[in-house]
């Protein structure tokens, strides 16, 4: 395969700290009940309900931050610890990093990476206005060191809002697992057109038979891995071959492409997950 101008790392993980497929605790459980049950769910929503969850994707978005405000996500303090990359990025010491946090939330990820580095410069972007509006809320919002803004990485133009070529790094973390599976292309080509030759995507979503995966119930389902909550918002789980091909399409190259498990212990009953 040839190489592109631009390069990616790729993470995979699952997020919640629970079972993942096929651990098994002392007393010799596997978790083949939850995967059978996942993989005879040949139910999908219907067409017409399908559209309707694309067409409202914005409206369920900004009613998930109406309920939950800024009190859903914790601060993503392990960002600089689990992507070394961060670290990597500046060709000397003093270089101003510029990086794009693309589906920011309410800045979860952003507020502790500016507090944490001084030299550095944050776009972000969310697809919903009022996540914005919180980032912007912020007592650490600086529009000397970070700029937000209201963005469909599907179809708004980036360059509207960020010169052409001109990022270091980007972060999508928990963001492409919301974008319906036929568009993230559509998402990656648009990043790709932010990114310097040579920068990197910094990559961390749901991996498949995560715990949040195998917890759907029957009628959730709008595709091959990909499910929808009971408040309208979707959410894809990533293996690590179709998460290297859909980078590869976008002109993107997977130098790290993992899965990231957590291991649960209950000590009480003295069992694992």
């Amino acid at each position: 395969m040839m190489a592109s101008e631009k390069e990616t790392v790729c993470r995979e993980m699952a997020e919640s700290p629970f079972a993942i497929a096929q651990t098994v605790s002392p007393t010799g459980r596997v978790l083949t009940e939850e995967l059978k049950a996942l993989h005879n769910d040949t139910i999908l929503v219907s067409d017409f309900k399908q559209m309707k969850l694309e067409k409202e994707a914005q409206k369920n978005w900004d009613l998930f931050y109406k309920r939950n405000t800024t009190n859903f996500f914790k601060d993503r303090h392990w960002t600089t610890r689990e992507f070394e990359e961060l670290k990597a990025c500046r060709e000397f010491e003093s270089q101003k990093l510029v990086l794009l946090e693309a589906g920011c939330g309410v800045g979860n990820c952003i507020f502790p990476l500016l507090e944490e580095d001084l030299n550095v410069f944050i776009y972000a972007c969310d697809f919903s206005p009022r996540a914005v509006e919180f980032v912007k809320q912020n007592s650490l919002y600086n529009s000397e060191r970070c700029c937000a803004f209201q963005s469909d990485l599907t179809k708004d133009d980036l360059r509207e809002h960020i010169p052409e070529s001109s990022v270091d790094v980007i972060t999508l973390i928990f963001v492409l697992s919301a974008i319906h599976p036929d568009k993230m292309k559509l998402a990656l080509e648009n990043i790709s057109r932010v990114i310097k030759p040579g920068g990197v995507v910094l990559f961390r979503d749901y991996g498949i038979y995560d715990h949040a995966m195998l917890r759907f119930k029957s009628g959730n389902k709008l595709g091959d891995n990909f499910y929808v909550r009971q408040d309208g918002t979707r959410s894809f789980f990533f293996s690590k071959e179709f998460l290297a091909e859909l980078f590869e399409s976008a002109g993107f190259q997977s130098i790290t492409n993992d899965y990231v498990l957590r291991e649960t212990v209950n000590k009480k009953e003295g069992l694992f997950d």
